[in-house]
């Protein structure tokens, strides 16, 4: 089965930048090209929100309201990884962020649209 390890956050201040990895490996019956991606995020009280996804060829994408304008998502298949890229941070920006694959079928801002999920990576964004 695929894996997906996300990588890049850390602690900033308001007004930074980061760059969050989401790398795919192991075994799967369909090339990593082949599927959407998507970001979603969550903090210790909140319920688990999207941020961000992108379709398999790269040419469409998906943000949260809350995001647009600061944060791009994109993906370089032939390293079999998404990105996030996060500028203008908040501090309510603060949240566990996971990466997932989208399954086939399913609106792209639903955690139900999505099969496999990455552990995360902590963001931290302080005043």
């Amino acid at each position: 089965q695929v894996q997906l390890v996300e990588s890049g956050g850390g602690l900033v201040q308001a007004g930074g930048s980061l760059r969050l990895s989401c790398a795919a490996s192991g075994r799967t019956g369909r090339t990593f090209s082949s599927y959407g991606m998507g970001w979603f995020r969550r903090a210790p009280e909140k319920e688990r929100e999207f941020v961000a996804a992108i379709r398999w060829s790269g040419s469409t994408t998906y943000y949260a309201d809350s995001v647009k304008g600061r944060f791009t998502i994109s993906r370089d298949n032939a390293k079999n990884t998404v990105y996030l890229q996060m500028d203008s941070l908040k501090p309510e920006d603060t949240a566990v962020y996971h990466c997932a694959r989208r399954a086939d079928s399913g609106d792209y801002y639903f955690p139900s649209s999505y099969d496999i999920w990455g552990q995360g990576t902590q963001v931290t964004v302080s005043s």
